[in-house]
């Protein structure tokens, strides 16, 4: 094992209590979230809504055998969870040189405001979680977090806007969903998102799609069992997330653009970038004539399309350009990591939730990453996301711990 440090492509943050009471207008903060006392819960408040934080989100600290997808409070929660300070004392307690917070209120990109009835509101909500994160981590500890952004999905003209406000304060990502029309919102097939995606091509942006960001995981039936639920939807969601950018077209159209499929893991990469290159192969000649519902019944009269994709595209170079997986364990992935590219694999530990593998990432990660070079072990553990986030994460020397 060559590293004692990694940078963590993804972790999340159970928002303080105080972010949107002291961050808001005052004439805001009766209607924005706050958080409400009701004998023993506690909750969030938020126009008609009461939102709860589930145990399953903030497990740090606890044992598997405590782990509960039961509400809880802060009082259950380990402080780093929430505030910036402990925080950091527990990123140095599991060698996380920098870290990358996904919301947990907002959900993993900002559906809640989305959702909201009062958009002026929702505005300024996202914009006060942003400074919260640029401000109160970014600025305050620097080199230790990279900015990672929620916008406005609803508005891609305003959600351009603040990536270009918060990219001029030091911002380098935001948080997108891995498939908006589960969301009520267009497809990345349309042009409604060309607003956003070229203030993201201008800043350098990456976009980064968290598994889940969609409040669509995939299952087999709604009595799946919940066990296999969870071992199934991440792959399963973000393949589709996958091959939806790569066929877009966008890559083509926005040559500057990055994506990160966050928490998706990567072992099942190598195999959809095969079977995308032999449905190019052998399906390209009817395909560049006709863009079809391949679930229809076949009835007379179905409409059909010329299809949008450049069938000449070499699918590999373009992930190679373009994509970014990340992973908590993933031995299967690692094994062929000649196939995906050494290039485009991030590590992440996934802290506070109960996937995480804090505080043991380094020596656990060790023992997968051990057999690959000095050189390879770097980039996994922190330069590929330096590059992609064109990021400086701290200098350890510099860390008391």
């Amino acid at each position: 094992m060559s590293f004692s440090w990694f940078v963590s492509v993804d972790d999340h943050l159970i928002e303080p209590a105080r972010l949107w009471q002291e961050r808001l207008p005052r004439r805001w903060r009766d209607t924005g979230p706050r958080i409400v006392r009701d004998g023993k819960s506690e909750f969030w408040v938020y126009e008609d809504r009461q939102i709860v934080t589930t145990g399953l989100n903030a497990v740090a600290g606890k044992t598997r055998e405590e782990f509960s997808p039961e509400p809880i409070s802060y009082e259950d929660m380990r402080p780093g969870c929430y505030e910036p300070a402990a925080r950091v004392a527990d990123m140095n307690q599991g060698n996380v040189l920098s870290s990358i917070l996904f919301p947990s209120f907002p959900r993993y990109c900002g559906q809640v405001f989305h959702e909201a009835k009062d958009k002026e509101l929702g505005l300024l909500c996202v914009q006060a979680w942003n400074d919260f994160i640029l401000e109160e981590f970014g600025a305050a500890y620097p080199g230790r977090f990279i900015p990672m952004m929620i916008i406005p999905l609803w508005d891609p003209v305003a959600a351009a806007a603040e990536i270009r406000r918060t990219a001029a304060r030091g911002g380098r990502s935001i948080a997108f969903s891995e498939n908006p029309t589960k969301l009520g919102l267009p497809s990345i097939h349309t042009d409604f998102w060309d607003p956003m995606l070229e203030a993201c091509n201008e800043t350098g942006y990456v976009i980064s799609m968290h598994v889940g960001s969609s409040s669509n995981l995939i299952r087999t039936s709604p009595d799946m069992p919940t066990l296999a639920f969870m071992a199934y939807s991440a792959a399963a969601n973000q393949a589709g997330t996958l091959l939806d950018w790569l066929f877009s077209g966008i890559f083509d159209r926005f040559p500057n653009l990055k994506i990160a499929l966050s928490e998706g893991s990567i072992g099942w990469i190598p195999y959809f970038l095969e079977r995308a290159e032999q449905v190019i192969d052998k399906q390209r000649f009817w395909a560049s004539r006709f863009d079809i519902d391949m679930n229809a019944s076949h009835e007379r009269g179905e409409t059909k399309g010329e299809a949008k994709f450049n069938l000449d595209t070499n699918i590999r170079q373009l992930f190679a350009d373009h994509v970014f997986g990340t992973f908590i364990e993933d031995q299967a992935g690692v094994r062929l990591l000649d196939i995906i590219g050494e290039d485009n694999v991030m590590l992440e530990c996934d802290y506070p939730h109960s996937d995480s593998t804090w505080p043991d990432t380094v020596k656990l990660a060790g023992g997968w990453l051990g057999h690959l070079s000095d050189e390879v072990q770097h980039k996994i553990t922190i330069g590929n996301a330096a590059r992609v986030y064109n990021f400086t994460p701290a200098d350890p020397a510099t860390i008391t711990l």
